[in-house]
Parts: C-alpha cells; structure tokens; sequence
C-alpha cells in the first residue's frame, strides 16, 4: 500500500529545499552593480514614424520594461552623427528622429529632456550617448550647404563613404567639447558616454586621407602615434570640460573589446582580432591610467569561447588592466541568448556571463546590447534578468570619496489612507542653491520581516529605489522599514528606520 503521508512528506521537504535554494541564489545578487542598456537612436526608423505623443509613450514603455528587467541605468544615444536628438543651437536635429536632418519634431518637444526626467521618475541614471567624430553614416547622405563640413572642409576626411571630423583639428576638439558643455548646462545628465567610434575602422584597401592635417600638425611624429595623441587630446578635453562644469557627472567609453593582441604587445590579450591601440588609434587603458575616464565598458560582444576574442578570457583581461575605473561589460544579448553553453549544461550564455562578471573585482556590473532586444524580451532574455539575474533592486557603484556619506532623511512616518499604508519621510537639506555633488536625487527602502537581521546590505531587502519622499508599503503589522538617501555619487546615507504597530 502507497503511504500518502510519507509521500506527502517527502514533496513538502523538496518543496522547502527549492524554496531554499531559489532564495539563496536570488539573495546572491550584488546590492550594488551597474546594470545598464543602449537605447540607439541610428538605425531606428521607428522614431521618424511617431507623433509627439506615441515617441513619448514609446520611451515610457522600453523605460518600464528595463526597469521591470532589474536595469539601473539608460544609455541613450542624443548625438549619433554630429547631430541632435534634442534641443540644440550648435547641431541639427536628427534625421533619425525626424526623417531628415535639421527638420524640428511637431509639436516641438525635446526627448532627451523627456527620457531624463523619465528616467529619473523610475530612480534610473540617465547616460547621455555620443559619438565623436562620425557626421554622415552613408555616402548617400548630403548635408545643408551650410554644414560645417561644407564651410570648413578642411578639417574633416571622407572615409568609406562616410564625414568624418578629423581628429587632428583642435577646433574640432573645441566643437565636441562645446556640445558637452551645452548638454551639462541644460540637462540633468548623470554621465557622458561616447562609444568605440574613433579613427575610422579599417577598410580594406583604403587608407586613412589625412595627409594633409599630417604635414600641418604631425612634426615627424610616428604617424600612428600622432593618431593616438589626437584622440588622447580629445580624451583630456572631455574629461577637463566634464569635471569642471559638474564633477559629479561620469565620463563613460565604450571601446570595442581588444586592447591589443599578445602577439603585438605582451600586455595584450589571447585574441587575434582588431585592435583599439593599433587600427582606431585609441589607447583606452592609457586614459584610464591618468584618470580621464571614470568608467570603462568594453564591448565583449562575442561568445564564451570565440576562437579570435573570447568573451571569457577577455572579461578576466579587462578586469585584471582596469587601472582603477570600473569595468562594465558590454554584453551581447542575441549572441549570448542564441548560443548553448555545454561547460554549464545551458541552452544560452547568459549565466556564465553574468556569474563571471560578477566574481571579477574589477568589474562592476553589465551593459545590455541593445536595449531593444531586453525590452523585446529577445529568446527570454528580460525573462531571466527579471526573475534571477536582476531580480532584486540595485544600487549604481557609488564614485568619489566613498567615506563621505549624505546627510540623513528626517521625520520618517507610517501614514495609512483608504486601507493602504504609504512611509513618508522629509528630504536632508541642500547644501546651497546651487547643485553639488551631495545633493540628494533619491532614496531607498528597505522591508524586515519580524525577527529577520536588518541588515541594509541584503539585497532582497530592497523594496523600492524612488526619488520621491513618499511611497507606498505593505501594510502588515510587525514589519520594520529603513530609508536611506543616495547623493549624485551614488554614496548612500546611514539609514533610518520605523516600526509598523
């Protein structure tokens, strides 16, 4: 005879045992870890195909499904071809945005105010995206005879087809930098972002034509090492033009992910493909060293074990050549999501990347590629993010002097109206009128059960990560709920915590 109770038993045990172990796993997920997306704006005729008001529901949608994903941070792109995706004086708007280039969206609205304050609302960074140097991106396009390519062609090279500024000019410099200043005066950014886009990549059979800008500035200089220097130059600028103007906004590249190849450099990495150092004249780890970037995502878009670049080794490289900036790994979500993992038993990637990501030092957190896949929900992809990988709330690393820790909130109170319950709390004090590095932008609450540790560095403990200074909780009595504040560094305030009756 079957004994039920026994078998009942035995179900129950496993039951607990799951409960367990998907607690455990779930309580694995780091506190704090860079979890962000690039939202591109080249190449998304869907923008074009909007009115004012369904381009402002779109934003809200892939904003709600990252954050419903576990993302911390947008990386949206407002400056793909020396142009603008928001208002500007210095650059068109965007043919991308509106279907030709200089051509203003009606009703008039500026998305790059609106996706800020989108952001913002949900308690997410907002990374302003540039590229440098890139002016068209096919040869087809023509450009306003009043372009600046048209009235000073000079300073700027054709190359496969494409406008390019020629990095060797410093009143380009000057421009790029000043589009800078222009987007940190008037924007709440919390980062600028620039990609891997820097001399052009290699086209087979053509060669770079800027001899001309060579004989004027090159002094005999190694032509390659003069390359390097125009963009170091650059580099410096950005970084000096940022740090005065709000040294609490980050300067973030994206490189593509090989630095150099062993067999070109010892310090390189077990790869064999193209190089930042030698084909686009960027020495990423050369600016990370004198302190011009604060963060580094290499674009490890390749697979687990790529013969030419894998991902696997190349993430331990990164970590192991930070220089002391965080390192966020730039992830291909398709080729991560298409690919089995046989060393994991896994049909996908995705968990040896972000295991691996995560018991590296150095490295801080992942960049999803693209966006759209995540909000798309590419083979499950926000699924997973959702429900295991990004299942609990995280705070961004925090930057500066991490020591220095924001002023406390004050008169935390439990409020009930209409059978729900809601803490309300009021926000520390401004340190002047004028913005600051301590300046509060958000907060986060924490929930304890009744005799579980408060403990403010367990994850799951993180209920909600708001700007605002009031929200709503569960009501049930016996809980006890702590509110920190978090200043534009990311740094978290000692919290304060309530006792619901």
């Amino acid at each position: 005879m079957i004994d039920l109770r026994k078998d009942i038993k035995q179900i129950l045990i496993l039951a607990f045992l799951l409960f367990i172990s998907t607690a455990t796993l779930m309580g694995s997920n780091p506190k704090r870890e860079f979890r962000g997306a690039w939202l591109h704006v080249i190449g998304q005729t869907q923008w074009q195909n909007k009115t004012t008001e369904q381009a402002k529901a779109y934003i809200r949608e892939q904003f709600d499904k990252l954050q419903n994903a576990g993302c911390n941070a947008v990386i949206f792109q407002v400056r793909p071809m020396a142009d603008a995706v928001y208002k500007s004086e210095l650059e068109p708007w965007s043919s991308w945005l509106t279907g030709k280039r200089g051509k203003a969206p009606s009703p008039m609205w500026d998305p790059m105010e609106y996706a800020i304050e989108e952001a913002h609302k949900r308690g997410m960074e907002f990374h302003a995206w540039l590229n440098p140097y890139r002016v068209t991106s096919t040869a087809k396009e023509v450009l306003p005879a009043d372009h600046m390519s048209n009235r000073h062609p000079e300073r700027f090279f054709r190359y496969n087809g494409q406008i390019l500024f020629d990095p060797a000019y410093q009143e380009n410099r000057d421009h790029i930098c000043e589009v800078i200043t222009d987007i940190l005066d008037r924007y709440d950014v919390d980062a600028i972002h620039i990609d891997d886009y820097f001399y052009p990549y290699p086209v087979k059979g053509q060669a770079i034509p800027d001899d001309k800008s060579y004989a004027k500035f090159g002094n005999g200089k190694n032509r390659g090492d003069w390359r390097r220097h125009n963009v170091d130059l650059l580099i410096e600028q950005m970084h000096r033009t940022i740090k005065e103007k709000k040294p609490w906004v980050r300067f973030g590249v994206s490189p593509f992910g090989i630095w150099r190849n062993k067999k070109s450099d010892p310090r390189g990495s077990n790869s064999s493909g193209l190089q930042n150092y030698d084909d686009l004249y960027a020495d990423v780890l050369l600016w990370a060293k004198n302190g011009w970037i604060d963060y580094l995502a290499p674009q490890l878009y390749w697979n687990l074990d790529t013969q030419a670049a894998p991902s696997r080794s190349l993430a331990k490289w990164w970590n192991d050549n930070a220089n002391g900036v965080d390192i966020y790994i730039g992830q291909d979500v398709q080729r991560t999501m298409n690919v089995a993992d046989p060393g994991n038993n896994d049909k996908n990637e995705l968990d040896t990347k972000v295991k691996l990501s995560r018991r590296l030092p150095n490295v801080k957190g992942n960049i999803w590629w693209h966006g759209y896949w995540v909000t798309g929900n590419y083979k499950g992809a926000a699924d997973s993010l959702a429900m295991k990988y990004q299942s609990t709330i995280a705070l961004p690393p925090a930057y500066g002097d991490v020591h220095q820790r924001p002023k406390t909130i004050a008169d935390l109170k439990i409020e009930k109206k209409g059978g729900d319950t809601f803490l309300s709390w009021e926000a520390p004090k401004r340190q002047g009128m004028r913005e600051h590095e301590s300046d509060i932008v958000k907060y986060i609450v924490y929930e304890f059960f009744p005799g579980e540790s408060q403990n403010i560095e367990d994850s799951e403990a993180i209920v909600a990560m708001t700007p605002l200074t009031r929200v709503k909780v569960d009501s049930d009595k016996g809980l006890t709920f702590a509110v920190t504040a978090v200043d534009r560094m990311n740094r978290e305030s000692k919290p304060v915590y309530i006792y619901s009756k």
